[in-house]
């Protein structure tokens, strides 16, 4: 490759992270990857909201030890130690697996299979948190919070059937 010139006033460097031909196409360390975003956000829906080591497995509402799984999100969740519970008596959402590699997967809203075992994530049954902070039947607030917002475009477009006619 032959010398040439042209005006660098324009370019913006990269942050290089080390020596080698490609260290100035690595992002910096401690850069958040794209979806590192989307699986904070997932993890919380989830509820792997578990404190993170270093720190000890203590819920930080009730102060009770549970035990600590990492996740596929990168997050931990802390589940109700020493209990499993048959999974149709869990509610969606928060039915926790572990997979042979020690790592907690969410079943998220899909129906168990007969037979099917599951752990519960300590929130569900913390003593700290009210069944409106837990809120185990996220499924049926996000069906109503559709229906509410149907209803509000159907009286909006003025569609509601069975009104009386504004007789002022």
């Amino acid at each position: 490759m032959g010398d040439y010139e042209h005006d660098d006033s324009s370019v913006i460097p990269l942050p290089s992270t080390g020596p080698g031909p490609d260290g100035f196409r690595q992002p910096p360390p401690g850069t958040p990857t794209p979806w590192e975003t989307a699986d904070r956000a997932q993890a919380a829906n989830d509820g792997a909201t578990g404190p993170e080591p270093p720190n000890p497995p203590v819920c930080p509402q009730c102060g009770l030890t549970g035990d600590r799984k990492p996740t596929y999100t990168g997050q931990h969740v802390l589940l109700e130690p020493r209990l499993t519970v048959p999974a149709h008596l869990v509610p969606g959402g928060h039915r926790w697996h572990i997979d042979s590699n020690n790592t907690a997967w969410n079943g998220d809203f899909d129906e168990p299979l007969p037979g099917a075992t599951c752990r519960i994530p300590h929130q569900l049954a913390c003593p700290g948190l009210t069944l409106d902070e837990i809120r185990p039947r996220r499924w049926l607030t996000a069906v109503r919070d559709y229906n509410t917002k149907l209803a509000r475009q159907q009286a909006d477009t003025g569609g509601i059937p069975g009104t009386l006619p504004d007789a002022g």
